[in-house]
Order: structure tokens, then sequence, then C-alpha cells
């Protein structure tokens, strides 16, 4: 198992554009950790220069003590899948599978042996005299994993392996993904966009933007405790619903004013407990789950609002409405209680509220 380190990397071009900016973070021996972020945050980068494939402007990668910038991707040990699997077309599934091998000259009873056990490993042992263009996405991608995983690499690099598959084969395929990585115990690293990935697979989740790296955690922390207003928002479907005002006193309770449509909730003095100062401009931030209808309560924060579409998903409802300029969303159990240009007042869980600042974006 190999500990991988990034410590103030920076990837900048000739033309001055800085792609990543001072990253720093470790994947931990045995550690499958997701990079997500919007397309054209970077992450796909990060990959490329651990794998070698990319030059490193700055700053120092290491696996475990040994410092890697210029080493030679060949030498590295990485074991890769890339989105469009990069399978050689004239060659068999067995070839495909023995490549790495054959590159390295080992000795031909030990590559069919080795053949042998990671094709039943990924279940392809009924495939192997079949050609690329005879195999469906999903048996195609399981070469691919194959080919990486028979040297058995230091490191296992990913690069949105699932996009070109349908939904339910996503699903699937991220499950045996898990699986292999957990049971073969090697360090990987697997970047995509799909948050649902991110959420369901990574032991942590590093969220990038812009090349900055926003937040790094078990994907359970991320979700619940967001260090900022994008992390909020990006992960999170629907995302979370954000409230642009300010916070006033009123016969000492704390009243929380959206500056737009001029809702009012009253916070409990817990958000802002121990807090001596406050932004002028803050935005509350609460998930669609932590909504619900309700009658008007004294005691919970309230919104009035008017539904203006609703989608049916068979084990709930989504709610939509507008507010502040902005779409806000709830999820509720299957109900046919509410229709669209229906006015309902919205109870907020106050346990689930979250304060930005609304000028830094920062958790308050």
């Amino acid at each position: 198992m190999t500990q991988v380190i990034l410590n103030n990397i920076v990837k900048e071009y000739e033309s001055g554009i800085q792609i990543i900016a001072d990253l720093s973070l470790s994947v931990e021996p045995g550690e499958l950790l997701v990079l997500v972020g919007p397309s054209g945050c970077g992450k796909s980068t990060v990959l490329r220069m651990i794998a070698g494939l990319e030059e490193i402007t700055d700053g120092e990668l290491l696996f475990d003590d040994q410092k890697v910038n210029d080493m030679p991707a060949k030498s590295r040990d990485i074991g890769m899948v890339f989105q469009n699997y990069a399978l050689y077309p004239h060659l068999t599934v067995a070839e495909n599978l023995a490549f790495p091998l054959t590159l390295r000259k080992v000795q031909k009873k030990e590559i069919q042996d080795k053949v042998n056990e990671v094709s039943t490993l990924v279940g392809l042992e009924s495939l192997l005299d079949r050609k690329p263009k005879q195999l469906s996405g999903g048996q195609r991608q399981r070469v691919a994993l194959g080919r990486a995983i028979i040297r058995t690499p230091r490191v296992f690099l990913f690069d949105e392996p699932l996009s070109n598959l349908d939904a339910q084969l996503r699903v699937h395929m991220r499950a045996e993904i898990v699986k292999l990585q957990k049971r073969l115990g090697i360090t990987g690293i697997y970047v995509t966009h799909d948050q649902a990935e991110a959420m369901t697979m990574g032991d942590r989740i590093a969220v990038l933007n812009k090349g900055t790296l926003m937040q790094i955690g078990k994907p359970k922390e991320i979700y619940e405790s967001p260090a900022n207003g994008f992390v909020a928002g990006f992960l999170g479907s629907p995302t979370m619903n954000f409230f642009k005002g300010t916070i006033i006193m009123e016969q000492d309770h704390m009243i929380f004013i959206e500056e737009h449509d001029g809702a009012r909730f009253t916070l409990p003095s817990m958000l802002i407990s121990g807090k001596s100062t406050l932004p002028q401009h803050i935005i509350l931030g609460i998930r669609p789950e932590h909504c619900s209808p309700q009658s008007l309560h004294e005691e919970d924060p309230l919104w009035e609002t008017m539904i203006e579409q609703q989608e049916y998903h068979g084990h709930e409802m989504i709610l939509h409405m507008m507010s502040g300029g902005t779409r806000k969303s709830m999820r509720i159990p299957v109900s046919e209680d509410y229709k669209p240009d229906m006015r309902i007042h919205i109870r907020l869980d106050h346990k689930h509220i979250c304060l930005f600042d609304a000028d830094t974006g920062l958790r308050i």
C-alpha cells in the first residue's frame, strides 16, 4: 500500500494560465480518494500529474517518502483506467489483458496464469477470445480494469471511467470498482464530475474548484458540514436552497430577513453562539430534505411561498418554488396534497441550517 502526497502542487502553462494553485493533500495507503468538481476545475490535470503525463510546475509529489516529480510515467508503477477504455481494437480480450506483462517480457506461462486469474476476478473468463468491438460498454470497462490491475500497481488512477455507460450500468460498475479496489488493497484516486459517484465510492472526497481545494473529508462530513457555499451548492441534488439577507435582533430573537422577498426566519441562538460579530450580508442555506410543509408554528423558521412545479420520483416528490429570484426545492414523501400554484408554509429544520458569509462564501 502506497501513500500519495501532494505538497503545494502548482500547474501553470507557458501562457501564464494557472490550472492548479498550491494544492496539498495526501491519499492514505489503501484509500480510495475521489476528486470531484465541475468541468475545468483541474481534477483530471491533477490525475495526469500523478501519472507522469503532465509536468509539475512547482511543489512536490511523493509516493511514500520518494519524490517522483521527475520520474518517467513508465517507472511510477501506475494502473490507469481512462474514460474511453483505451483498448487495442486488433487484440483479443486476453491479449489486451496481457499487454502490460508482455511489455515487461514476463514469461508466457506466468502471463497465462495472471490473465486467467484477473479475467475471473473481473468476470471476463468467457470472453477472452473476443475483440473489443464484440463487447458491450460494461465489458470493455472490465477489460480496462483488468489490464490496470494485472501487474498489481502501486496506485490506481481512474479518470471518469464510467461516464460512457448508461445509468443502470454505472451504478453496478461503481460498486464493482470499489469492491475490487478494497479486495486488492491498492491506493486509488478517482476523478469524476458525478457527485453520486463521489458520495457512494470515496472513502474521502476532495472538492476542487478553479484549481483550488475547497474541502476534503468523508462524504457524510462534507455533505452535512460544508466548509463554504461552493461545496454546499455543488453536492446534493437538488442543490441546497440559498437565501441572501441579513440578521437583526428583535425582542431577544434573531431574525433572518431575506433581501428580495422579505421572508423572515427566526433563528436558534446556537447557530451563532460564540461568534462576537457577524458579516453584514449573510447567506442562509438549507437542503431540500430539511424543509417540510407545515401550518404556522411560531417556534420554527417558516417560509411562505408558492409551488411552481412538482416532480414525481416514485418513492418521493420534489416541489420547486421560486424565491429571491432563484429556484428552491423541497423533498417530501409522495402526496396528492400539493399542486402547482398552491401557496404553502414551509418549515426549516433549524438543526440543519447553514450560514455563510455572502462576500467570502465561507461557513460562519
